[in-house]
């Protein structure tokens, strides 16, 4: 199975998007609203398609890896995650576009899910983190339609199981499919699915720890001044220095400095 769909044709105009290209990657230059409106009116044809919530990590990721970059480009959209890309973006004469994050979005379609009837599958994370975000979602939006949720061995899966995972998620007949693999994994899993899942993916990373409560968002002053990462490293500090370190300092230098 190849990382991407080469055959799968968008149901959704691209053009419609605008797009500020930063190291390679198209990134839409939007804001929520208009989000919101564009999921609005083309849900039903985002079916078997994907959005990418890109950040500085993915964008220097795909600045180095040309097969990543291909992906980050090959779905519906990538939306700006992180404030520097919309930064970068309003730098560049795109004045309206502005900072939407995955858990963000993730908030606002759970707010008109019940009216919208939309319904929802969570792709990923562990058992127990599926449990606590079931948990913790029913009793924020109690008439939220959860159609199911999947916690993926931590393995490679064999071509029969994946077809079975398949089936499994496109028998709930959901709106969304929220995928929670982390970046890379996640990009390239929707990418591979693309064309075969029946429902909108989108790879929202650290957002299913978010809703179930097993790490808290920075506060909203830290958010509006992107420093956000800032918060995310004294979480992890382990995991995330060298990230930042590495990808931050390339950022600045090829988007910032160079223009790239």
């Amino acid at each position: 199975m190849t990382e991407t769909s080469a055959k799968f044709v968008h149901k959704v105009n691209k053009s419609e998007i605008p797009v500020c290209n930063i190291m390679g990657v198209d990134i839409a230059a939007i804001d929520m609203n208009w989000l919101l409106k564009f999921t609005e009116k083309y849900i039903k044809d985002l079916s078997g398609d994907y959005c990418c919530v890109s950040n500085v990590h993915t964008t220097v990721t795909s600045w180095e890896d040309k097969n990543y970059c291909t992906i980050q480009n090959g779905g519906i959209l990538a939306i700006p995650d992180g404030g520097p890309l919309s930064s970068v973006g309003k730098k560049r004469g795109y004045i309206k576009m502005k900072r939407t994050t995955g858990p963000a979005y993730m908030e606002e379609i759970f707010k008109i899910s019940s009216e919208k009837g939309y319904r929802h599958y969570f792709y990923g994370s562990t058992k127990e983190t599926l449990e606590k975000l079931q948990k913790q979602l029913l009793k924020k939006y109690p008439d939220i339609q959860i159609a199911g949720m999947y916690s993926p061995p931590f393995r490679a899966v064999t071509e029969e199981e994946d077809r079975k995972i398949v089936e499994k998620i496109n028998k709930t007949h959901s709106d969304f499919v929220w995928i929670g693999l982390g970046a890379p994994k996640q990009e390239k899993w929707m990418a591979r699915h693309q064309g075969q899942i029946e429902g909108f993916m989108v790879g929202v990373g650290a957002g299913f720890d978010y809703f179930a409560g097993n790490i808290a968002r920075a506060p909203k002053w830290m958010q509006n001044r992107n420093l956000e990462w800032v918060y995310r490293l004294f979480q992890e500090p382990r995991r995330l220095f060298r990230r930042y370190w590495h990808t931050n300092t390339r950022f600045i230098w090829n988007a910032y400095i160079r223009g790239r």
